[in-house]
């Protein structure tokens, strides 16, 4: 494992670590232990009965299962076939396989995981206080492949993204008044969650990722509105129109970091 550093999502990391898993370079309790920033307790449902009796998970309307078992389901489907993260955003369902129940709950949850040799989609949720609950979906067209973007250039336009961001920005005076912002966001990539990475994990997609965080949090202070609503209507609109590339710049570099990691980790040696 490498160090310690901050995840984008629970989709992503399950991404990567059952990636890892399926190529033969983790063990399942690394996959389990990996999950436990996201969640105490972590369980298993499918939407419908014959996903359920197809794959030897929990049917609707009963106790849901372990994330072991669908590990074990994902094996037996597509043995070596690895994960992609998708992170939709309304007006941006890159990555999503079209029209369905997976689709939409991916875009409702603004991510997902498609497995795409195993006829799978899985979201994660909140069921209940410290539990996580992967809900599993059929997903028997994965619709065509999203355009691939190499992690240089995803780095780049995030970095480009950033610059054109900042002018906008710091001429409608976003926080200039709001005391406490670099506070607020060194609090905020405090308090995202850390996790350990599979040995093999590329470098530069951790960097990207750490990069990506520190964007997604500035991105959080800025959308703060100002103390006593001082922010016109008009403003208020431009931060947002200023905002959109930057937030969708984030992530596609969060994917195409993810897409490198399994690329390299899918491509292991089985041990």
């Amino acid at each position: 494992m490498v160090s310690l550093t901050p995840v984008p999502c629970a989709s992503a990391t399950f991404t990567v670590w059952s990636s890892a898993w399926l190529a033969g370079a983790a063990a399942p309790d690394d996959v389990l232990d990996a999950l436990g920033p996201w969640g105490q307790l972590h369980d298993v449902v499918t939407t419908d009965a014959d996903t359920a009796r197809t794959h030897s998970l929990s049917a609707p309307g009963t106790p849901p299962g372990s994330v072991t078992f669908l590990l074990a389901a994902l094996r037996r489907a597509a043995p070596r076939g690895p994960g992609r993260v998708v992170l939709p955003a309304p007006g941006d369902p890159r990555g999503l396989p079209g029209p369905g129940p997976f689709s939409r709950a991916a875009m409702a949850a603004g991510e997902g995981v498609l497995f795409i040799d195993a006829g799978l989609g899985i979201v994660p949720g909140t069921a209940a206080d410290g539990v996580l609950r992967w809900t599993v979906h059929p997903v028997p067209d994965p619709g065509p492949a999203p355009e691939h973007l190499a992690l240089p250039q995803a780095e780049r336009d995030l970095r480009d993204q950033v610059r054109r961001s900042a002018s906008v920005l710091t001429s409608l005076g976003v926080a200039r008044h709001r005391p406490g912002v670099r506070e607020e966001i060194a609090a905020k990539l405090r308090a995202r969650p850390r996790t350990l990475w599979p040995a093999g994990m590329p470098a530069p997609a951790l960097r990207v990722l750490q990069h990506a965080d520190e964007v997604q949090a500035i991105l959080a202070a800025a959308s703060v509105d100002e103390p006593g609503g001082a922010l016109s209507a008009s403003a208020a609109a431009a931060r947002r129109e200023a905002l959109r590339p930057l937030s969708t710049a984030v992530r596609v570099a969060r994917r195409a970091a993810v897409t490198e990691a399994v690329r390299v980790l899918a491509a292991s040696p089985l041990v």
